[in-house]
């Protein structure tokens, strides 16, 4: 497994109690479900409580036709939904036989209806379900004390394979991999190693052969992002912010840099970045209050900024919600999937998105369990082997102009070339 730089589960769990008890107000916004889910009627959020609350309550919410119960208890899934998000695999059913597989979903704390990367993990065991006949299960994290019961529940389950979504997951998942080495496990957005002892050294950590990483470059697109944002703000000021300052989510922020400053070199222009300087910055310190986003949105738009790219799950609503409510006067960039399609009720407001295919990898995932009994070695998607993407520009095309829009296909193209290397 490829290593990372991961927080030890101790710090981890104390800095979001922190965090939590810091947030100030906890109220949510709500929103209808996004498109590509099935008659869905549920909140934009998931109702998370913080790392400080401890046990976790049973609410049950209806997700594409699936029945799941969040923190605590698991229901299985029943059917899938239509079209996905975020770009789903684009194969058709084949002659593969994956009755005999289980494959189970453990969401972070911003719940499976984020309209982002949890949602879009789950689509891929959907999508698995109608092309291999698989069966699935959702259980849903609450807060970070949901993790290690909700991986070992799902072990009592006999799954075949569980899939974490999120780097906060990693200890847990690395714990309960090591002791049930005939389950196979996938983590979206970090590896999941043996510590060996040392859970903040990476240098000794030992690969576990039944996980297998789902990472990807997202600096990759997000450099795409960071270059149109320069190359349409009228006010010379663009912004960005996290939900925690972890390396899956500054990756993000740090290709929107880039990006930015490569379009200052080539234009001789001065666009300033608020919210991160490429070492530290602008943190709601969750990934579930929406009005942290809309706050801190608020504020960015306050010092000028008029185009936004939040990197922080259910929080980064907060941001649509405020662009809409002040018609105008900021665009945001959707993270994770297109949010164009997934938030319906604000799509104006939305320049882009910059696409992680989460479900796609969950998919190639599931197809190599039932073809080897095995998760298969680690996935990384980059723009080369389309695992990553820049969104299509939807209602505001008209509004990039062809010579910026042409210079972006171009970058890409060298991207994808080896021409331009992006710094995570």
């Amino acid at each position: 497994m490829r290593k990372s730089k991961r927080f030890s589960a101790l710090t981890l769990v104390a800095g979001l109690a922190i965090t939590a008890a810091a947030c100030g107000s906890d109220s949510k916004s709500s929103s209808t479900s996004p498109a590509t889910t099935a008659a869905a009627a549920t909140t934009a959020a998931a109702t998370a409580t913080t790392a400080a609350t401890g046990g976790a309550t049973a609410t049950t919410a209806k997700t594409g036709g699936s029945a799941t119960t969040t923190g605590g208890s698991a229901t299985t899934t029943g059917g899938s939904t239509g079209a996905t998000t975020g770009g789903s695999t684009g194969t058709t059913p084949t002659s593969l036989d994956g009755s005999k597989v289980l494959a189970c979903e453990v969401t972070d704390t911003g719940g499976v209806n984020d309209k982002g990367f949890n949602q879009n993990a789950h689509e891929g065991i959907l999508d698995a379900e109608k092309e291999y006949g698989i069966k699935g299960d959702l259980l849903e994290s609450k807060s970070a004390s949901d993790y290690a019961p909700n991986l070992t529940a799902f072990i009592a389950k006999k799954c075949t394979l569980i899939v974490s979504v999120g780097f906060l997951l990693a200890p847990d998942t690395a714990t309960v991999a090591k002791a049930n080495p005939t389950t196979q496990f996938a983590i979206v957005d970090s590896d999941a190693n043996d510590d060996n002892g040392t859970p903040n050294d990476t240098t000794d950590d030992k690969n576990l052969p039944n996980v297998r990483a789902l990472t990807f470059s997202t600096e990759q697109p997000s450099y795409l992002a960071g270059y149109l944002a320069a190359g349409m703000t009228k006010t010379g000021k663009v912004a960005t912010y996290g939900g925690i300052n972890i390396p899956s989510v500054t990756s993000f922020m740090s290709g929107y840099l880039e990006g930015v400053n490569k379009y200052n070199t080539v234009h001789g222009t001065k666009v300033t970045v608020l919210g991160w300087d490429g070492k530290d910055g602008s943190f709601a310190g969750n990934f579930e209050n929406l009005d942290d986003g809309k706050n801190l949105t608020q504020g960015f738009a306050d010092e000028g900024a008029d185009i936004v790219f939040p990197v922080a799950g259910p929080v980064g609503l907060g941001s649509s919600a405020y662009a809409k409510e002040n018609a105008g006067k900021i665009r945001v960039i959707g993270v994770d999937v297109d949010q164009y399609l997934s938030n319906s009720n604000e799509q104006s407001v939305y320049l882009t998105s910059v696409i992680k295919k989460i479900d796609a990898s969950v998919v190639d995932t599931v197809k190599n369990v039932i073809q080897t009994g095995k998760v298969g070695a680690d996935y990384v998607g980059t723009l080369k082997n389309g695992g990553l993407d820049l969104a299509p520009y939807h209602d505001q095309e008209k509004d990039v102009p062809t010579a910026l829009q042409d210079e972006i296909t171009q970058l890409k193209k060298d991207i994808i070339d080896g021409k331009i290397t992006v710094t995570p």
